[in-house]
């Protein structure tokens, strides 16, 4: 499989994806849209991978390169590849849908469990995901679910946490892909945000459950399985 990357800010790479797509012998290229590289042909890739940033989907006189994103990313969806979006990248899937995307209630960042919903038997995902399972997360926006999406999974703070359309494309407001550096990277870029609030860590607390990574790259390497099946 060929995976094509939307790398937003420096601190937050693909992390895990990319040993899994060494281990699957997947060709992988990259976008740096902060250093205003060029998307690549469609026709170059099977897979579509986008992936966070502390900007939002509504800050486009900020960045100038989120317009062209999102045509990109509407453009793959409509080839009918593979698009998976995380955190911001799920945001950007979910308005290129036609969701609308806002501020959520809370802040969520920090380790915390996401529940599969019942709709989530509707897609073969479902034999993928858990009942139950940590991750981590670091976001402060939300969408609504689009038109035609199958709603996956839940936290208490955020209604909608992940969903699938037309079975190639997921959107996960959560990381599976952490690792312990990119963690510590996003905690030296955005530690500004870990301030007492009912569903933010601090730095200490996150680091006390890196024993959760493992496990969560686990299932980050089933939910690639998945969209490479």
């Amino acid at each position: 499989m060929r995976i094509h990357y939307l790398q937003h800010v420096p601190f937050e790479g693909i992390a895990y994806i990319g040993d899994w797509a060494k281990h699957n012998d997947c060709r992988v290229t990259g976008t740096a849209l902060y250093e205003d590289e060029t998307f690549p042909s469609l026709d170059s890739l099977d897979c579509l991978v986008v992936m966070g940033g502390p900007m939002g989907v509504y800050d486009e006189n900020i960045y100038n390169w989120l317009k062209p994103v999102k045509k990109f990313v509407q453009q793959a969806i409509i080839a009918g590849k593979k698009v998976l979006g995380i955190c911001l990248g799920a945001q950007l899937i979910a308005e290129v849908l036609g969701a609308r995307v806002y501020k959520n209630k809370w802040k969520e960042i920090g380790w915390y469990p996401v529940i599969k919903r019942e709709p989530a038997h509707l897609s073969a995902i479902d034999q993928v995901l858990p009942a139950e399972f940590y991750a981590f997360h670091w976001h402060g926006d939300t969408f609504d679910l689009p038109h035609g999406a199958i709603h996956l999974a839940e936290s208490k703070p955020c209604t909608h946490q992940a969903f699938i359309y037309q079975e190639k494309v997921l959107g996960l407001q959560f990381h599976l892909e952490s690792s312990e550096a990119s963690i510590e990277a996003l905690i030296e870029n955005c530690g500004a945000e870990l301030v007492p609030e009912s569903y933010i860590q601090d730095a200490e607390a996150i680091r006390q459950q890196y024993g959760r990574i493992a496990q969560s790259n686990a299932l980050m390497a089933a939910v690639l399985d998945f969209l490479a099946g």
